[in-house]
Order: structure tokens, then C-alpha cells, then sequence
């Protein structure tokens, strides 16, 4: 189905067809090989890169393209709708970016270009073993010796671990509680640092996520991101515009079940016609239909409250909430649309269905972001 978009830009419908004609050339034919084989395709979040595609909101004296956000979520829903875990890729990699971006000293944002134009690939470490929601509890260490930081402990879940470049560790650097936390920016070759073997996922095999080990790696002092014990406030700002990056993600891949099982209904007849012309399957479209649309206009709406400079993260709370449900919902329904044939790796409805739920998790689980809603409202 096409999507009607209302854009600010002419500039902004062109990155539109770019990033379909990108995205059906070098995404769409090969996520399931891709998949199946557990394999991250670098080369194409490069090649995405070098089209400019990963520096979208950031700005162009940085080496991005200053484009506001609800343009950048759009382009991003477009790629998750051809291979969701190009598009987590790029919204991990956005997320790995911002803490430079926006609190790096001049020298450390001399890699902007080389990082916001793909080169450079980043991974954003902030969950712990026994530290996933509880954010502030995080326990991995470090200690200042001379002009570095000696880095001790293990991050969890660490989409990336072993194909970055850099990682963004949030470490405890004073005592407990949010104002003990800093972020260091650590280079991948960092000795210490040592990914370990990826995680058997249900979904988005071709996305390694991993843990990532600390075993008194050494960091220069010069590369910590913000100020000493500021690293909490960093890490919210960045997954406030991550969540966002989410919502997009979950409306792109529900957009991509809805029209495979929509050309599926159209074409299947059963009783002498099409099956979507059967009203208990027409029906159903139809709510699909229109949960993918209210789940992108949610996503949108906080978007732009982000690019007029006004507060968004309880919004990007709403967004990721509804539209990573959204996508859980869409996805199952896709398959009992196709019965039988959408239970096998036939159709790819299957695989969105395995995807789905890895979004109702990342960058906060939809409890946590009922948590943060309902805190704004008893405020």
C-alpha cells in the first residue's frame, strides 16, 4: 500500500524516494538470507551511510544533513519496512551517535563525520547483567589512574558487540545513584574489551546483540562524554530520541505486514472469492489498517514536538508504547490472515511476527514506558 506522507520539504520527499529506491535495491532481497545465516550486514549500513542516511538528524556542520526528526523517523520506517534490522541498526547507531553530538568536546567530535557517514559503526552500553530497567543500579566501574579510567564489568544486551567501532559505556565513575555515572567513549580495539559470543534470539538473528566484557580495560580520561557524574542525564536525553527511533521501526515492519497480508487476501479465494472480501477477514484488515496509521501519527506527533524544541520524552514514551504494541498486534493478526501458510518461512510474516516482540523490550520495556507515563500524570 502507498503511504501518504505530508513532508515539510521538497528536500524531504527526496530522501523519501531515495530511501525506498535504496531500501527495495539493497534491503528487501536479501534480509531473509541474511537472517538465516545470523550474518550483520555491514556493507549495507554503509552503504547507507555514504547516501547519507545515518546522519539525518544531525547537524550539517557535524557531517550530518540537519534534517528535522519527523523526517528522519520516516526514512527510517521505510527501511524497517523492507529489513528490520537495518533499521534498528541505524536507530542504534543515531542513538551511539548522540552523546558525542551533544556533549562531546571539540576533539572527540572530530569523528562525527567519519561516524555519522558509517565508517565508524557505535553501539550504546547501558544494560547490566542484573541491570536492565533499573538503569541507575548499573555496577560496572571506572577508576581514575593518572590520565585514564580503568573500565571493570559487563554490559548486557549490547546490539552491535563485536562489529563496532566505538562504544558508549555508562560506568560508574563516583558513588551510588544517578550522580555516580559518567559516559566513556571507548574505541572497539580497546584492550580489555572483549565481546562475547552473540545471543540465540527469537528474532532479528541478522542484529548481534552480546555481551560486552570490561576486564580493566584503560581509557584516556579525555575520553569521557560530558562532564564527570553527568553520564544518567546523557543516557535519558539519548533514549528519549532513541524510543522514538522504536516507534518508527515498529510502524515500518507492521506497515510491511499489513500489505503482505493484504496482497495475500486479495489473491487467496476461498468460496468463490477473494478472502478479503470476506467480511470477518475485511474487518480485520481494516483495524490493522488503521492501527499502523494512528501508531505512525502518535510517532510523528512527538517528533515534532522534539524538533520545536518543546519537551517529548513522556510523548516518545506514548509513541514507543503504542506503536511497538501495534506492531505485535498487526504482525499476529498477518499471520492468521495467511492460516497455515503464515505459520511457515514461506512468507515472511512469520518472521515479522519473531521480530515484534524484541520492540515491546528494547530502549526500555513498554512497563517501563507505562512507568514513565503514568509518573508524568501524577505530576
Amino acid at each position: 500500500m502507498t503511504v501518504e506522507r505530508v513532508l515539510p520539504t521538497p528536500e524531504a520527499y527526496d530522501l523519501i524516494e531515495l530511501a525506498t529506491e535504496l531500501a527495495d535495491r539493497e534491503l528487501a532481497g536479501r534480509a531473509a538470507e541474511f537472517e538465516a545465516r545470523a550474518e550483520f550486514p555491514r556493507e549495507v549500513v554503509r552503504t547507507l551511510g555514504r547516501a547519507g542516511l545515518l546522519g539525518l538528524p544531525f547537524a550539517e556542520s557535524d557531517g550530518g544533513a540537519g534534517q528535522p526528526y519527523e523526517v528522519y523517523l520516516q526514512v527510517l520506517e521505510v527501511l524497517a519496512s523492507r529489513w528490520l534490522a537495518v533499521a534498528e541498526a541505524v536507530s542504534v547507531h543515531t542513538l551511539s551517535c548522540y552523546p558525542v553530538a551533544e556533549y562531546g568536546t571539540d576533539r572527540q567530535r572530530k569523528l562525527l563525520p567519519e561516524m555519522l557517514g558509517g565508517e565508524l559503526l557505535g553501539a550504546y552500553c547501558l544494560s547490566e547483567p542484573q541491570g536492565g530497567s533499573d538503569a541507575a543500579a548499573l555496577t560496572t566501574r571506572a577508576v581514575r589512574d593518572g590520565d585514564d579510567y580503568v573500565v571493570t564489568g559487563t554490559k548486557a544486551w549490547i546490539t552491535h558487540a563485536a562489529v563496532a567501532d566505538f562504544y558508549n559505556v555508562f560506568c560508574r565513575t563516583g558513588g551510588p545513584g544517578t550522580r555516580g555515572i559518567s559516559c566513556l567513549f571507548v574505541p572497539a580495539g580497546t584492550a580489555g574489551v572483549l565481546a562475547q559470543p552473540a545471543e540465540r534470539t527469537m528474532g532479528l538473528r541478522s542484529s548481534p546483540v552480546a555481551q560486552l566484557v570490561f576486564d580493566q580495560a584503560r581509557v584516556p580520561a579525555e575520553h569521557l562524554v560530558g562532564a564527570a557524574g553527568s553520564g544518567f542525564g546523557v543516557a535519558m536525553s539519548a533514549l528519549a530520541a532513541g524510543r522514538l527511533g522504536i516507534a518508527a521501526c515498529a510502524v515500518g515492519l507492521a506497515q510491511a505486514a499489513l500489505d503482505h497480508a493484504v496482497g495475500y487476501a486479495r489473491q487467496r479465494e476461498q468460496f468463490g472469492r477473494p478472502i478479503i472480501d470476506l467480511q470477518g477477514l475485511g474487518f480485520l484488515l481494516a483495524d490493522m489498517a488503521t492501527q499502523v496509521s494512528a501508531a505512525r501519527a502518535v510517532t510523528l506527533a512527538a517528533a515534532r514536538l522534539r524538533d520545536a524544541g518543546r519537551a517529548y520524552a513522556v510523548e516518545a514514551a506514548k509513541a514507543k508504547l503504542f506503536a511497538t504494541d501495534v506492531a505485535m498486534k498487526v504482525t499476529v493478526d498477518a499471520v492468521q490472515v495467511l492460516g497455515g501458510y503464515g505459520y511457515v518461512a514461506d512468507h515472511p510474516v512469520e518472521r515479522y511476527l519473531r521480530e515484534a516482540k524484541v520492540l515491546q523490550i528494547v530502549e526500555g520495556t513498554n512497563q517501563i514506558q507505562r512507568v514513565v507515563i503514568s509518573r508524568a500524570l501524577a505530576r
